[in-house]
């Protein structure tokens, strides 16, 4: 039984066209995930990049993945990310026990990212899990042009706000049969909680991009 990493990369995109083989650091963002896969072969076995876009599938092979060519009925912009992944367990001959799920999209990692979530995963013999961070800002609502606060009062510190946290997509980590069952994250997934400045990084505009080119030379 294996453990396997599946990255998810179509090749349209509206808001930032071609963003998956564009440069970062010299490299195509692609190439990140492909890469921090490789770095925990301890973990993964294999490493698979479903695509439905020939360069892509070319940059993909030239840094050691396998390509599984995903087919344009489920390579549309409303298509699921579940769907591209069931597609990969259905395409390979292999018995895979869990699934690493890494977003070209966030392309920056910590190091030990993997390996700590993995140890928790592991450990608690989970049927998933999924990275978040939290959140420290005031949030609220507009209902009838007026603000609502919603997790603060007016005047409150932020330091003293009820602890919120968003699903940041560092990494994912699921047992291969409930990909088949249809889903990623089970009802009792374990939140593994990141704090660090990638996870502000989801790759979407040019200027998100430019941020993340920021960090790694801030970082050097």
């Amino acid at each position: 039984m294996k453990t396997i990493a599946i990255i998810p990369a179509r090749g349209g995109s509206k808001r930032l066209p071609n963003k998956n083989v564009l440069l970062l650091n010299g490299m195509p963002l692609i190439a990140h995930s492909i890469m921090y896969a490789q770095a925990n072969g301890n973990l993964i076995d294999e490493i698979y990049v479903s695509t439905d876009d020939a360069t892509i599938k070319k940059i993909a092979i030239s840094y050691g993945a396998k390509v599984i060519d995903r087919p344009i009925e489920i390579s549309g912009d409303l298509e699921p990310t579940i769907s591209a992944l069931q597609h990969v367990l259905k395409s390979i001959d292999v018995i895979v026990d869990s699934v690493v799920l890494l977003q070209p999209t966030n392309p920056l990692r910590p190091e030990n990212l993997l390996n700590e979530a993995f140890e928790k995963y592991k450990s608690g013999a989970l049927d998933s899990l999924f990275t978040v961070t939290r959140s420290h800002q005031k949030l609220g609502k507009i209902i009838e042009a007026n603000f609502i606060p919603f997790n603060y009062e007016v005047g409150q510190r932020s330091q003293d706000l009820e602890p919120l946290f968003y699903e940041n997509g560092l990494l994912y980590i699921t047992k291969a049969t409930l990909i088949s069952k249809g889903t990623i994250i089970s009802e009792n997934s374990f939140p593994f909680e990141v704090d660090h400045v990638f996870a502000q990084v989801d790759i979407d505009t040019q200027d998100d991009l430019e941020y993340a080119e920021y960090l790694i030379e801030k970082l050097k």
